[in-house]
């Protein structure tokens, strides 16, 4: 069977058995604090399973996207290293929320591993909970006497709770689980060990396949296990290792998952994948790193991440250079390679993960810009190696290895090689104490403390009623807890009724006040979703949270938000017409003060579209289209509708359209918008830039910031005419003034030069002769560096052996130069570059270049004189 026909198997099977199909949540978490990325196939049902939410049905059965390469579970290190570790894989898996349990989840895993797949029955392992007395949770034996029915005794084994316990994390739903584990070795190799023996002993070869877990307990703060009153299924089972066994092959990189883009890599390399899992194989290691992080980065960036310096951004840019060091290590490839594999990736996904192919355009210029990027890094890296290796230290010491990998990144190894290659030794120690430090400072930067809810009424839901109202009267507090961040303590707070609306979709959270029927009242500072909760964060605890609560929110504010977020409706549709209809939403951000919207274009909007799109807006605005909003719509109502639906979403079965004319501006949007366009006022853009390859960004405000904003310019406009004394045409006032200061800007560098010739004379007769070297060693009265670089370069050409150095001021800040004859340097093997970076210390600067001519700059004024002495005692001393 081809990839294809597995997946497809798999959903046809639990279809007869009425699981909902359903299709994969995006690969970034985007309302979970929680967790970055979709780590495994549960992730997107967590609020089912926690009570948070009613599942839409009782049986669904999916394939997930998952990426692991961050927090508890990261893989990263390993791939490409092992036959079966990846960053992004699928994850198939059926789910039943209070509906079938162990009996049906067993039957139909051995029915369709065996008689679907027609996987060997001799070569399956089953694994269960052995049980735990301590917490008072016998062995499994319910699933132990059904997978009896299945399988001999002797291929179901017992393991703790390390193996065969699954939980959700320190307290709520958790159960036993049963895995089932293949061996896909040759048949003499099982003669000599039976397959039990390896199970779970991370044999490439004797691996897990399925996991069934049985969420049956709900874990308390007290720790204590109690049965849940509805039981559930989460099965979760690795596509790509399923694939290999189904394939007959040893290794996950064998199967046509990936086969495809080895071959493409062959051919645009010119090197050779022998599949070998050796250590010393960099070439096998570097096919298996490119295959796999390719399509990590191309799905994370279709589903709305962009590589950045920080967060989610940052894991995905990481994954990203890891490829491109591996390529431009051990593939010699020097020129960006995996944009050109997207194309590929969208073509056998489409089907499946059709986001990517509808975006592989702008998904394979963001790669390749990427790459481009770091490519340049990687080459001044290279020099900077040359640099160090010139100086010839015998160890590199761990601080400058710790640079190259961090600035320049440099994979230790890479170091290792090129330093081995040179007769040079590494200080391993200093390099992983400096690595540990940044581990430890990134560690305390992003240090957050979450304690568990204390529950005050028991709720199984939320009722959010902020779309129509900005008061809610007699809800209640129904859980809380403390959070650390940032060094300060705060509490969350949970109620049965809000009118808060919870940071999503791009718009901010709202601020308020909480009052209690006994007088106690707080601050909301901030509102937050977490998953299906909405979560009110406020600084203090009152002494009595009990008792019936009005909850208000700020008004003024949430109205500011609400014009904005409307006005970036109006803006996107506004895009499309202008721009075309390949602009799509790639983020947003909607602040009380002003909006920020990014969306995907290859070019820079010129100044002619930004007045017209903001023209479009401001029209829409004039004509008070009043809010059509549906809730509840089916979505194939909305799509019938031609409603905006964006990628990286995930959308229900029922979903909010918000529309402004039924032809223009018509979304699916969750967030809070004005009564009617005119409440916006007025729409004005303060920016235009690049976010990324192929994304833009603008910048606007609405209201009475778009007013301040457009009087803080004409303000600015009247200053300017009166300090021009008020000419009829300010701009022909400027573009003189601009001609006559390049006029007298010429007549100051003809005066400088004039100087400089007058001084040239006189620093002829200085120079000094010791050795067969002409020396001069001055501080100059110039101030224009052109001037003085021009002096050396005519004093050069008038004396001969000579070497130059010079000090002067410019701009307030101390300069060096220094300038030696090309013949001086195979004589005498000089470098100005590493001599003048000594002497830039005096100065508190630091400079480089040629090794004929070099300048450096600093801070420190006074100590250019000794700066001048130390460049010539370096050089005297070398004769």
């Amino acid at each position: 069977m081809t990839s294809k026909e597995i997946r497809q198997a798999f959903f046809d099977f639990f279809k007869e058995r009425q699981h909902h199909i359903e299709s994969s949540a995006p690969i970034v978490r985007k309302n979970d604090p929680t967790l970055m990325f979709t780590n495994s196939g549960m992730a997107p049902f967590k609020d089912y399973f926690l009570g948070n939410q009613q599942a839409p049905y009782p049986r669904i059965a999916d394939t997930q996207k998952c990426l692991r390469v961050s927090g508890k579970h990261n893989d990263l290190e390993e791939v490409g290293r092992d036959s079966y570790h990846h960053t992004m894989f699928e994850m198939l898996g059926n789910w039943s929320f209070g509906d079938y349990f162990k009996e049906e989840a067993i039957q139909w895993a051995w029915e369709l591993l065996t008689e679907v797949y027609r996987l060997p029955k001799d070569r399956l392992y089953i694994t269960l909970f052995e049980g735990n007395e301590k917490e008072g949770v016998e062995r499994d034996r319910e699933a132990e006497k059904i997978w009896q029915k299945y399988t001999d005794k002797d291929r179901i084994l017992a393991f703790d709770k390390k193996d065969n316990f699954w939980e959700m994390g320190d307290t709520g739903p958790c159960g036993p689980c049963s895995e089932i584990h293949i061996d896909l070795r040759e048949d003499s190799e099982r003669s000599l060990v039976p397959g039990k023996d390896l199970v779970n002993k991370d044999h490439p070869q004797v691996v897990e396949i399925w996991n069934l877990v049985f969420m049956q307990y709900n874990r308390l703060e007290s720790n204590e296990l109690v049965p849940l009153p509805q039981k559930h299924v989460d099965t979760g089972m690795g596509f790509e290792r399923l694939c290999m066994a189904i394939q007959g092959k040893k290794s996950n990189y064998d199967t046509d998952v990936f086969q495809h883009y080895i071959a493409f890599l062959e051919k645009n390399t010119g090197k050779k994948y022998r599949g070998s899992y050796e250590a010393d194989q960099k070439v096998d290691i570097a096919f298996r790193v490119l295959v796999d992080h390719v399509r990590a980065v191309s799905f994370t960036i279709a589903d709305g991440q962009l590589p950045d310096n920080t967060g989610a951004g940052y894991v995905v840019r990481r994954i990203l250079r890891r490829a491109v060091r591996y390529y431009f290590s051990f593939l010699e490839a020097k020129e960006p390679l995996l944009y050109r594999m997207v194309d590929l990736l969208a073509e056998d996904f489409k089907d499946i993960f059709p986001e990517l192919w509808a975006q592989k355009e702008l998904v394979a210029k963001v790669i390749k810009e990427e790459e481009k990027s770091f490519l340049r890094t990687l080459e001044e890296g290279l020099k900077r190696m040359d640099l160090l290796i010139a100086e010839q230290p015998k160890v590199l010491d761990g601080k400058t290895v710790f640079e190259l990998y961090d600035t320049f990144g440099f994979p230790i190894d890479l170091t290792r090689l090129i330093a081995s290659e040179n007769g040079l030794t590494l200080d391993e120690k200093g390099f992983e104490a400096a690595l540990q430090e940044q581990k430890e400072r990134s560690r305390k930067d992003a240090k957050k403390s979450v304690g568990d809810w204390t529950v005050v009424k028991p709720s199984s839901k939320v009722d959010f009623v902020g779309y129509d109202v900005l008061v809610a009267q007699n809800t209640e507090i129904t859980k809380y807890r403390k959070v650390t961040a940032k060094g300060k303590e705060l509490y969350q707070f949970v109620l049965e009724t809000t009118p808060f609306y919870g940071e999503s979709g791009g718009q901010v959270g709202d601020t308020g006040t909480l009052v209690w029927d006994n007088g106690n009242s707080v601050q909301v500072l901030d509102t937050q979703r977490e998953n299906e909760l909405i979560v009110h964060i406020v600084d203090r605890l009152p002494s009595d949270i009990a008792g019936k609560v009005f909850a208000e929110v700020n008004g003024e504010r949430r109205r500011a938000v609400q014009n904005n977020h409307s006005a970036t409706h109006l803006l996107h549709a506004a895009l499309r017409e202008i721009l075309g209809n390949h602009v799509h939403q790639k983020g947003s951000l909607v602040e009380a003060d002003y909006l920020r919207f990014d969306f995907s274009h290859f070019q820079k909007v010129t100044e002619e579209e930004w007045k017209a799109i903001e023209q479009r807006v401001n029209e829409k605005i004039r004509e008070n289209i009043p809010l059509e909003e549906n809730r509840n719509l089916p979505i194939e109502t909305a799509k019938e509708k031609g409603a905006m639906m964006l990628f990286g979403e995930k959308y229900g079965e029922k979903v909010r359209m918000i529309a402004f004319g039924s032809d223009y501006s018509v979304e699916l949007c969750g967030g809070c918008h004005a009564p009617a366009t005119g409440n916006i006022g007025l729409f004005k853009i303060i920016s235009e830039s690049a976010v990324a390859a192929g994304v833009r960004r603008i910048e606007a405000v609405t209201a009475a910031k778009a007013e301040q904003y457009i009087v803080g310019e004409l303000d600015t406009l009247q200053s300017l005419r009166r300090m021009l004394k008020n000419p009829k045409d300010v701009l022909y006032a400027l573009q003189q003034m601009q001609e006559q200061n390049k006029q007298l800007e010429k007549q100051i560098e003809d005066l400088q030069n004039r100087q400089a010739g007058q001084l040239k004379a006189q620093l002829l007769e200085r120079f000094q002769v010791e050795k067969g070297v002409h020396f001069l060693f001055e501080q100059l009265p110039l101030d224009n560096g052109k001037a003085v670089k021009n002096l050396l370069f005519e004093l050069q050409q008038s004396i001969p052996n000579s070497a130059i150095g010079v000090g002067f001021i410019e701009n307030e800040k101390p300069q060096l130069m220094l300038l030696f004859q090309q013949e001086l340097l195979v004589e005498k093997d000089w470098d100005a570059g590493k001599i003048i970076r000594n002497a830039a210390q005096k100065i508190k600067g630091g400079g480089g270049g040629q090794k004929f001519f070099a300048t450096a700059g600093g801070t420190h004024s006074p100590g250019l004189s000794q700066a001048l002495v130390n460049m010539e005692e370096e050089i005297k001393a070398k004769l």
